[in-house]
């Protein structure tokens, strides 16, 4: 049987048409959620993606939290579900609180597009484990609040317990404290990160590499061996 992934749409994202594309060419089945509806319909994982939900106002991702289909992804989540968060979906994770810290505007205030340099720290999350710890990716990146913030006790953990899942290499794009461009919560079944995987599955778009497929392909492989 192939494995549905659901992709949930809020007013203002983006990316969710780019999520479910990258899904397919994974090999496994894109389900639309929509952010009005409690209901994931069975699926086996769910992607937060990339936009701007609600016109990133009060905070970016604060008012998607409490749309009626996070009541769902927050108990499936706590529960095993697979979750990935990506940019925007990040954000909503941070304001869920299924992943620690926040996101702050960036330290130069400016929205930034590029293709963005990438270490592996953690590839032993549901969406990470076709990577190699330690490999090096280029994932675009385009965000105006991607700075990870946390205490310095919270940060501490993150480090020691292996849980920053990827970090920024060459240049840090945004001012995030240690460098961190995503990280996992302890289970390995939730993950978040501001780079955006979904734009770099094919070598004809985005950076004329395929450096993030192996995301879709790790949750995929996670699902079929469960």
């Amino acid at each position: 049987m192939t494995a549905r992934i659901g992709v949930v749409t809020f007013p203002g994202s983006l990316d969710d048409r780019d999520t479910q594309r990258a899904i397919r060419v994974a090999g496994a089945e894109p389900v639309a959620l929509w952010h009005k509806d409690k209901d994931l319909k069975q699926v086996d994982a769910v992607v937060l993606c990339g936009g701007f939900s609600y016109g990133d106002y009060l905070r970016a991702g604060a008012i998607a939290r409490f749309s009626p289909v996070m009541d769902t992804v927050i108990e499936q989540a706590k529960a095993g579900l697979p979750v990935l968060g990506i940019c925007n979906g990040f954000q909503i994770l941070t304001e869920a609180h299924l992943l620690p810290g926040g996101m702050l505007g960036n330290d130069h205030l400016h929205f930034i597009c590029r293709d963005q340099k990438l270490r592996v720290e953690n590839a032993d999350t549901a969406w990470t484990a076709d990577y190699e710890s330690g490999q090096e990716i280029h994932i675009p990146l385009k965000n105006m609040d991607g700075r990870y913030v946390a205490d310095r006790y919270t940060l501490d953990k993150l480090e020691a317990e292996g849980r920053v899942a990827f970090r920024y290499l060459d240049v840090n794009p945004n001012g995030s404290l240690n460098d961190i461009a995503g990280i996992t919560n302890e289970a390995g079944n939730v993950v978040g990160l501001m780079p955006h995987p979904e734009h770099a599955v094919e070598s004809l778009i985005g950076t004329g590499r395929t450096d993030g497929l192996p995301f879709f392909t790790s949750i995929l492989k996670k699902l079929v061996t469960a």
